[in-house]
């Protein structure tokens, strides 16, 4: 009899067991199953993160749309609003004004100011010259996404290069043109010939041109910069009768049989900013490129010339370049 009693809840002890442990193993099923679901939806949260990431990395137009519906962007405007004004262009570029203070980034004061200055006193040419201002802001907007250049420094870039233009009666598109080649839009772009700023303009070799601009310092100016490099391309385009050969000189290769595509580059994409100044819709990431005329044959030094006509060779050069200049 005391047998059977002592025998009776050892048989019962297992199934005890077994209950105190279902509640601690329901429990680690259900911490699995919330790590696992978390898992997943960092997961998730991730790969869309990346994906608008991407988005935005090739569509500029979107980040600028959530960084205005961010609530830090009123702080930002209020910021920029108590930020004291920059002097205009014109007075930049004034001579009396020291080129070695000018900021690198003028702001969209500057630039706004354009319009009212350049529409006193200009003539037909001027005008055309320098456009109007939905072409200068549709020409900045393009050159900005596709150099990935801050908007203010586009502005006061794009604004420099359309005064220059009007100044010396050069294409401000064939000026952009250059300085998107020779830098991609960095003022402090540096080659190891000694190339400097935006034009990539030899200061050593042009030093005399920088001298009212306060000394070869003002190369790394971005205004003096495109002052003085488009200063020097009117005169190889002049001097070589046409832009191509202007071009080809501008790069160096003058004594050359070729530019090594030079040409090609900067003509293409100024046909890219004539399009988009007229209102076309241009990718950012075009590669397209024209094809240039065969160059004309080399005339042989012992060939027969006219008297006349050799004698006003270099006479007849700067009327040619100048009315190429004018069909561009």
């Amino acid at each position: 009899m005391s047998n059977q009693a002592t025998e009776a809840p050892l048989e019962g002890a297992p199934q005890m067991v077994r209950r105190a442990a279902f509640p601690s193993s329901s429990g680690n099923a259900r911490i699995g199953q919330f790590f696992s679901v978390a898992h997943r939806a960092l997961t998730v949260l991730g790969v869309a993160a990346l994906f608008v990431l991407g988005l935005m990395f090739f569509n500029p137009d979107l980040a600028d749309k959530l960084i205005s519906m961010s609530p830090f962007s009123d702080s930002t405007d209020e910021m920029a609003a108590d930020a004291p004004e920059t002097p205009p262009l014109a007075q930049l570029m004034s001579p009396a004004t020291a080129v070695t203070t000018v900021p690198v980034i003028a702001g969209a004061a500057a630039a706004a100011s354009v319009p009212a200055i350049s529409a006193q006193a200009m003539s037909p040419e001027e005008r055309q010259l320098l456009g109007t201002p939905r072409q200068q802001k549709l020409v900045t907007e393009w050159l900005a996404k596709r150099y990935r250049v801050a908007s203010d420094a586009a502005d006061m870039l794009v604004s420099a290069a359309y005064l220059t233009a009007r100044d010396i009666k050069l294409d401000p598109l064939l000026i952009l043109s250059v300085i998107a080649i020779e830098s991609r839009f960095n003022p402090f772009a540096e080659s190891p010939m000694g190339a400097q700023g935006l034009m990539q303009v030899m200061s050593k070799v042009h030093h005399d041109k920088f001298q009212e601009l306060g000394g070869i310092k003002a190369a790394l100016n971005p205004v003096a910069n495109i002052r003085v490099g488009s200063q020097i391309l009117k005169e190889y385009v002049t001097r070589g009768g046409s832009v191509e050969a202007g071009l080809k000189t501008y790069v160096g290769a003058a004594e050359m049989a070729n530019d090594g595509g030079y040409g090609v580059k900067v003509l293409s994409e100024y046909q890219n900013l004539k399009q988009v100044a007229m209102g076309k819709n241009i990718s950012i990431y075009t590669t397209a490129t024209i094809k240039l005329p065969p160059a004309a044959p080399a005339v042989s030094a012992t060939a027969e010339q006219p008297k006349p006509a050799t004698n006003n060779v270099a006479s007849a050069a700067k009327p040619k370049a100048e009315e190429q200049l004018a069909a561009l």
